[in-house]
């Protein structure tokens, strides 16, 4: 017969040993039951990946188009930003030359302004300068947009050594107009249209310089025949109806050298931005 010390030493470790296989069990059957289930459902796991596709691009569709609303808002604003500097410096250089030149023609007596309108800014009326630096800067903007709309950029000698180089043969040409003494006014004109030709070719080259070259001075030579006409001014020795007949030289010259220049400063600049 067994010893009641058997029962009570079997008794507690047999009811452990249940318990114990109880809960392992039941890991099993779970366990068990669970692959059942998604080996009987192919779709479940396909579904669930979806599901999980479809909350990761809509958490992260409206900051990708958030990053991409700034990414436009940033170049739009930087491209702003490049063009007042254009601006800015093209009229800088406008006044410098107009300053600069006008004060040679004057000097020299072949631009004639009345006293009452002359002041004391280089002997020169005080419209001549913000009215240069303004053509000045819409003809170094229209340059590079003119070739970004013709797909022509221009490469031709793209360094500020060339472009520094065409201003000192502008200044040239205009020192030139005011200093040589020639037998008459068309063999002035004829040099000074050789020289003007001869700047377009050393520092430009391009077919969009060479139109705007010339439409600029059509446009110029008749603003400037209007002005003298209505007697804000006058030229001495007119030969071509009130004005200089080597004029037009000196506004093709001075196109393709604010061209070159605003050209110069376009380089690097982003892209307009286009709206949608």
């Amino acid at each position: 017969m067994p010893r009641l010390d058997d029962h009570l030493w079997r008794g507690p470790c047999a009811k452990g040993t249940k318990h114990r296989s109880h809960p392992r069990a039941s890991a099993r059957g779970l366990v068990a039951k669970a692959g059942e289930m998604i080996n009987s459902s192919g779709s479940g796991p396909s579904l669930l990946a979806a599901h999980g596709a479809l909350g990761t691009d809509a958490a992260h569709g409206p900051q990708s188009a958030g990053v991409g609303g700034q990414g436009s808002s940033g170049h739009v604003n930087s491209w702003h930003h490049h063009l007042v500097q254009r601006s800015l410096v093209l009229f800088s250089v406008g006044v410098v030359l107009a300053l600069v030149l006008n004060l040679l023609q004057v000097q020299r007596n072949v631009t004639l302004f009345p006293d009452e309108v002359i002041a004391t800014i280089f002997s020169s009326a005080w419209w001549v300068p913000p009215c240069c630096g303004t053509a000045a800067a819409v003809v170094g903007l229209l340059y590079p947009c003119i070739d970004s709309h013709l797909g022509e950029p221009h490469k031709f000698k793209r360094e500020w050594a060339s472009v520094m180089r065409c201003v000192a043969v502008f200044v040239g040409i205009n020192h030139a107009s005011a200093k040589l003494d020639f037998a008459n006014n068309v063999q002035l004109s004829l040099t000074l249209a050789a020289l003007s030709l001869g700047l377009w070719w050393t520092f430009d080259r391009s077919r969009s310089g060479l139109g705007l070259g010339i439409t600029i001075a059509f446009l110029a030579t008749l603003i400037t025949q209007l002005l003298v006409y209505n007697g804000v001014y006058q030229y001495t020795s007119p030969d071509f109806l009130y004005i200089r007949s080597w004029l037009p030289c000196i506004f093709f010259s001075g196109g393709v050298t604010v061209g070159n220049i605003g050209r110069q400063l376009a380089m690097g600049v982003p892209e307009k931005p286009h709206s949608d």
